[in-house]
């Protein structure tokens, strides 16, 4: 048996050098040595190969009879939670939320978002746009305790507001003389001018004469803070100040004092009342109105409000339409958009709700007895006996329905008084200071 276990292998042996001769006789060198270089090749690949795990930011679906799955993938390990109750969201910050853009929490171990790209040259930052407008609306503390006890310790008729978010040295005699008919019309009322430039050491000089006379009026800073807390406002504000809103074409200011006297009124109830409005008479029996601004000529329903005059109750629902309109459809390149034409839009949605017009909409005549594209006709006196008698038909039809004259003041602010003119018989009815000259009103 062992000697042919040894033949068998002896032949083997033979076989294969005759293999190896024959490789060696007809094959080249170079044919070996390329070979062991693939088996290395092959060799390294193996031992040193990398497995790549799954995308970490795709997240498979969790399994449908458990609330929260442990997923294994490669090296990486990830949780899939289905949140049966999701934790509850406020109603402010879920309209907000629906029409901002959308916030992602970032994954451990993803890169951070690429920076916001750098604005156009020539072209400014928002954030610096209305910064001017954020200075003079600087943050005052106590705003709450300061106009809660100048309400308390004046016993007030009639509550009103005022908003100045300009200069001091803008301010001058028409808005002067609009806080002058005010009083005039309202000599126990209150009135709460919210503005920074104002509530200065010049600002209560130019108050007070008024103060002197008796009357009650005071200037406060505004904490916009606490004005916009819990509204639509608030996250609007916060935008605004991180630069993540651009506020437009149209002067901050303006934009900031179309919200403000939404937030006064819900915040406080009362009338407000815009600087070029000359007041005619008592206001104090007004509540929950807005007024029109023009007609339908066809239906006699309204067909524009605006927002110069508003009279509510504390907390009121259609204010809180308004804010809410305000924070999400805003627009600082439209004009009107955040003021007359949202007052507008909002209260022509809501009046077709039943149930819902808790409030009235007076005529025109109430505080806009003529319209912007005509208020030159205010100022102008007397050009014939045709004009005169239509010019003394206008005062007493104003004299005996409106409560205020809106004076526009972006169309009439060049405009002089002429002797004999409406406005110059209304300076005559409404003034206290009545001997000082006001022909450039």
């Amino acid at each position: 048996m062992w000697g042919l276990a040894g033949s068998a292998i002896r032949a083997a042996r033979g076989v294969r050098r005759s293999a190896l001769g024959f490789l060696h006789r007809f094959l080249p060198a170079s044919f070996f040595a390329l070979l062991l270089l693939l088996l290395l090749a092959y060799n390294a690949a193996s031992i040193f190969s990398v497995r790549v795990p799954a995308d970490p930011l795709r997240r498979p679906p969790p399994s449908p009879s458990a609330t929260g799955a442990k997923i294994s993938s490669g090296g990486n390990v990830m949780y899939a939670v289905r949140e049966e109750n999701p934790p509850p969201v406020s109603r402010t910050q879920l309209a907000l939320l629906q029409k901002d853009e959308i916030l992602t929490r970032p994954v451990a171990g993803s890169q951070p978002p690429p920076p916001p790209p750098r604005p156009e040259k020539g072209r400014r930052r928002p954030a610096k746009r209305g910064a001017r407008a954020l200075r003079l609306g600087a943050q005052s503390t106590g705003f709450a305790a300061r106009v809660n006890g100048f309400f308390a310790a004046s016993s007030c008729e009639a509550r009103f507001f005022m908003t100045w978010i300009s200069s001091l040295e803008s301010f001058g005699d028409r808005e002067a003389f609009a806080v002058e008919s005010l009083f005039n019309s309202h000599p126990d009322g209150c009135l709460v001018i919210v503005s920074s430039s104002l509530d200065s050491d010049e600002g209560r000089d130019i108050l007070r004469p008024f103060r002197d006379k008796g009357l009650k009026a005071i200037a406060i800073s505004p904490n916009f803070g606490y004005l916009f807390r819990n509204t639509h406002a608030e996250l609007w504000f916060q935008r605004l100040k991180r630069g993540r809103l651009d506020p437009g074409e149209v002067a901050l200011g303006q934009n900031l004092s179309n919200l403000l006297r939404l937030v006064l009124l819900y915040k406080f109830g009362g009338v407000y009342i815009d600087t070029d409005v000359v007041v005619l008479k008592s206001m104090s029996r007004l509540r929950n109105v807005i007024g029109a601004q023009t007609l339908d000529a066809g239906t006699g329903n309204w067909s524009r409000l605006n927002n110069a005059v508003l009279a509510f109750d504390k907390g009121h629902p259609l204010l809180f339409k308004f804010i809410q309109e305000f924070a999400l459809t805003f627009d600082g390149n439209k004009w009107g958009h955040n003021g007359p034409y949202l007052v507008s839009r909002v209260v022509a949605r809501v009046g077709r709700r039943p149930g819902c017009r808790d409030f009235a909409v007076l005529p025109p005549s109430a505080f806009y007895p003529v319209d912007w594209s005509r208020v030159r006709s205010l100022f102008r006196g007397p050009r014939g006996h045709l004009h005169s008698k239509w010019l003394h038909g206008k005062l007493r039809h104003i004299r005996s329905r409106s409560y205020a004259v809106h004076l526009w003041n972006k169309q009439s602010r060049k405009l002089r008084v002429e002797r004999g003119s409406i406005v110059d018989h209304i300076m005559a009815d409404c003034c206290i200071f009545c001997n000082r000259s006001m022909s450039n009103l």
